[in-house]
Formats: structure tokens, C-alpha cells, sequence
């Protein structure tokens, strides 16, 4: 591992890493290392509904569910009038 020195740091900063590190029961160091991790490594991008039920589906049956595209409607009815 290595290590990280971090100068001028704002004594309000300093302040409130104390507070939040007893807070959840750490040292300032380990809060600094949980929040420096939680803003460089995200999570996965959620993704929508329909990602969430097909993933859903092919866990439960093995199935592998292609995505239905269809061709983009007629929208003239959208059109202003004149």
C-alpha cells in the first residue's frame, strides 16, 4: 500500500473528517480511505426496467430474451396545424 499526505487541508474539512470518522466508529485515516474508494470506484450503472426483467427472466428459465425493436411510429398526427 502506499501512502498520501495531504497539506493545507481547511481546519472546517479537518473538522468535520473527525466527526464523521467517530461517527462511524474509525479513525480519520480509514474515513478518508472509505470516502476517497466511494468517489473513485462507482458502482455499476443501474440500468432500466426492462434490463431488470430480462435479467430476471434468464436467471429463473436459462432463457435468452432479445430486445423487440420496432420501427419507429407514424407521429404526424403530432404535427402542429396551421
Amino acid at each position: 500500500m502506499s501512502g498520501l499526505t495531504i497539506r493545507n487541508l481547511d481546519p472546517a474539512v479537518k473538522a468535520g473528517l473527525r466527526l464523521q470518522a467517530a461517527r462511524h466508529a474509525c479513525s480519520m485515516e480509514e474515513e478518508a480511505r472509505k470516502i476517497l474508494r466511494a468517489a473513485i470506484i462507482k458502482p455499476p450503472e443501474e440500468k432500466g426496467l426492462g434490463s431488470f426483467i430480462q435479467k430476471k427472466f434468464t436467471e429463473a428459465d436459462g432463457l435468452e430474451l432479445a430486445p423487440h425493436r420496432s420501427a419507429p411510429r407514424n407521429l404526424d398526427f403530432f404535427e402542429e396545424v396551421q
